[in-house]
């Protein structure tokens, strides 16, 4: 009999969902296969479909249709949004300078680490043990002057909340942009830029049931960033070259059903990781919750479970049929633990051992009951490996 396939890795990829599937056939094929810079009716047809997808995104997080610029997706717009501040902002002669917090993607903190590159500085603003940004650290940073502040809405791997309207308050007082990476917040927790005073706000396809290689920059003062591609004048010479007319047409749709469906899906979500939590400790009394101490989003759990390494569970897991992720890196044969973990203070050896399990709209209480079939014997067998190794 075929192993029931689990998926709950959520966070790293979801499926593309039949609807945006639909509404992204006609812009494949022959119907509206157009140039969107074309004068002629077949980039008319083209154009049109972008400008209803930028409605849509607008809508969803409440923001202006004219602020939404389409991007490869959450990487692209994190550094458009970085580097692009901080170009902006030495351009008029202003700081030449960014302020991230250590927990950010690594898209975020490559993009302030590039900052340097290019001859500016960067700032990383440290968090509490339960993966909160230092707000002293951060008015310390507004202290120094910065052209940007850049603190994600929640953690990819820990699922932490940050408190981005008081953030983004602090940072307008100062005068300093706010710009938040809402991927994993987009769809799972309510998400408005009226609510938050951010300039800039980045989400991704990927995440909400569209495809890879398409996402959003909200950019609500467009001269806020200085462009860093080139070529013709297409979204305003802010991000310029021929758009991905199906993709942004999968995400206009996406974004319309996760606004819609937050709520419901929010509850339901946080139901099956609180039920996922109650029967992992159960079964490993040990383990621990990284980040429980916060506000965290309903889709995500970071469990730690002593006396493994987390790329050996990963493996049990997978052969047993059950998809999740770990933070961690093989870096020169040894596993080290996520930066994420590291910045929260967990130490080495509890940060090696972690798990991400992350829940979407086709998880059900069938995947927790795999899982806790699965994971006694593998927590077992990983641990007995792991004595053996470290005699």
């Amino acid at each position: 009999m075929t192993k029931r396939a689990v998926y709950l890795d959520n966070a790293a990829t979801t499926p593309v969902r039949p609807e945006v599937l639909e509404a992204m056939l006609p812009y494949l094929g022959a119907e509206a296969f157009g140039n969107p810079s074309s004068a002629h009716r077949f980039g008319r047809a083209a154009r049109a479909g972008i400008e209803e997808a930028k409605r849509a995104v607008a809508e969803a997080v409440e923001a202006e249709p004219n602020q939404v610029i389409f991007t490869s997706g959450g990487t692209e717009a994190d550094n458009l949004a970085i580097i692009g501040a901080a170009l902006a902002s030495r351009d008029r002669g202003g700081p030449f300078r960014v302020a991230v917090s250590a927990i950010e993607h690594k898209a975020t903190l490559a993009a302030a680490h590039a900052v340097c590159h290019l001859g500016g500085e960067e700032i990383i603003l440290p968090v509490t043990a339960s993966g909160v940004v230092d707000e002293t650290a951060l008015d310390a940073a507004l202290g120094q002057g910065v052209a940007l502040v850049s603190v994600m809405w929640v953690n990819n791997e820990v699922g932490t909340i940050q408190p981005v309207a008081r953030i983004a308050d602090r940072c307008c007082e100062g005068g300093v942009l706010f710009h938040t990476d809402a991927v994993q917040a987009f769809g799972k927790v309510p998400v408005s830029v009226r609510d938050v005073t951010c300039t800039l706000l980045t989400i991704s396809g990927h995440k909400i049931g569209a495809p890879k290689g398409v996402g959003a920059l909200i950019v609500r003062d467009r001269k806020a960033v200085e462009a860093i591609l080139h070529g013709g004048g297409q979204q305003f010479g802010i991000r310029p070259g021929t758009e991905n007319v199906p993709g942004i047409v999968g995400l206009g749709t996406a974004a319309r059903l996760a606004s819609a469906e937050q709520p419901a899906l929010a509850e339901r979500l946080r139901g099956l990781r609180d039920e996922l939590e109650r029967r992992l400790l159960a079964i490993v009394p040990d383990a621990v919750i990284n980040g429980w101490q916060s506000a965290r989003a309903p889709h995500i759990s970071n469990v730690a479970i002593p006396g493994t390494d987390s790329e050996a569970l990963l493996m049990h897991l997978d052969l047993a049929g059950i998809a999740c992720s770990s933070g961690s890196a093989c870096s020169t044969g040894a596993v080290e633990p996520s930066h994420v973990l590291t910045a929260m203070g967990v130490p080495r050896d509890m940060g090696v051992t972690a798990l991400r399990f992350s829940f979407g709209k086709d998880s059900t209480a069938e995947d927790l009951d795999a899982l806790a079939a699965a994971l006694p014997r593998i927590v077992e067998k990983v641990r007995s490996l792991s004595a053996v190794l470290h005699r």
